[in-house]
């Protein structure tokens, strides 16, 4: 059975400490705001961090943007989080530094656990595992498949480039990237990042053009830290309305020339086949979900 996966084309980081950033969010048009209680909250302002977040959900889904919370990677400190971040008004949990998909199904038990207990309604929350170790990279494939919870699958630059020693540059960053999408893709779920570093804020031109080659590689969405970058994931990960048009007319010509009985198809000067086509019916997909979100 496909899943029912959310349109998140862009995703910013609001660190739940925050109050002036926490106001502003909902007016950013993100389709999701990660409330972050892991890296850009200090060790010791994390008890203040998960105090906060229960107002933090309210304010920032204020105009309907999903609310993502991102948790500590310690099994102590995620347990604190799970407490107070399993709650009604958060559409999934981002899971740093995951390393196999038994310590998917571990997070996953406890989920299902404060969801029994508060009476939510099971599988209501996701999970959005992200890899971003060495080791954890050569299981991908076993994480993104691990449990039906599982919403996206991305790989930490900044981490992973760390945990190999790599410059998080483009070069290098590619053929992880790339398996990513694929590990994904083959799951069923949203292959979410760029190919790039996401702390580079300074050059919208090269974000663009990062996120432009991001999303012909195959990649759905992407998170940022800045609130200029909204704008660009927004347009670059929906299709545009030129190939809208075009995918509409490829599909009523397929259709009356197999009406017809022929199996070959002249289309604008291109021969078509099924491939194509359904890359077509993607694409209008996907603009029809995008569209029903924001009307």
């Amino acid at each position: 059975m496909a899943k029912n996966l959310p349109v998140w084309r862009s995703m910013l980081y609001v660190p739940t400490i925050q109050p002036r950033f926490i106001e502003r969010a909902a007016d950013r048009g993100a389709d999701a705001i990660i409330l972050d209680l892991e890296d850009s909250v200090p060790p010791a302002e994390k008890p203040r961090g998960r105090i906060a977040l229960p107002d933090a959900i309210q304010q920032v889904s204020r105009k309907g943007a999903d609310v993502v919370v991102r948790c500590n990677r310690p099994i102590r400190e995620l347990v604190k989080d799970l407490e107070v971040a399993v709650v009604p008004g958060v559409r999934a949990l981002a899971l740093p530094k995951i390393d196999s998909a038994q310590h998917i199904c571990l997070i996953a038990e406890m989920i299902e656990e404060l969801e029994i207990e508060r009476g939510l309604p099971l599988g209501g929350i996701g999970m959005m595992a992200m890899v971003e170790t060495a080791s954890a990279f050569f299981r991908m494939h076993e994480i993104a498949q691990a449990h039906e919870r599982i919403v996206s699958l991305g790989l930490g630059s900044e981490d992973f480039t760390l945990s190999v020693d790599m410059a998080p540059e483009a070069e290098g960053l590619f053929y992880p990237k790339q398996q990513s999408v694929i590990a994904a893709r083959a799951a069923g779920i949203l292959p979410l990042g760029f190919v790039g570093s996401i702390a580079d804020i300074s050059d919208l031109i090269a974000f663009r053009a990062t996120i432009q080659r991001s999303r012909r590689l195959g990649f759905a969405g992407a998170s940022c830290v800045h609130p200029r970058q909204i704008p660009i994931l927004n347009e670059e990960f929906s299709p545009a309305l030129a190939d809208v048009d075009y995918a509409k007319r490829m599909l009523q010509c397929w259709d009356e020339t197999l009406a017809k009985g022929l199996g070959a198809v002249n289309f604008e000067g291109k021969m078509i086949d099924i491939p194509i086509v359904e890359r077509a019916r993607n694409l209008l997909a996907r603009h029809a979900a995008i569209v029903a979100r924001h009307g």
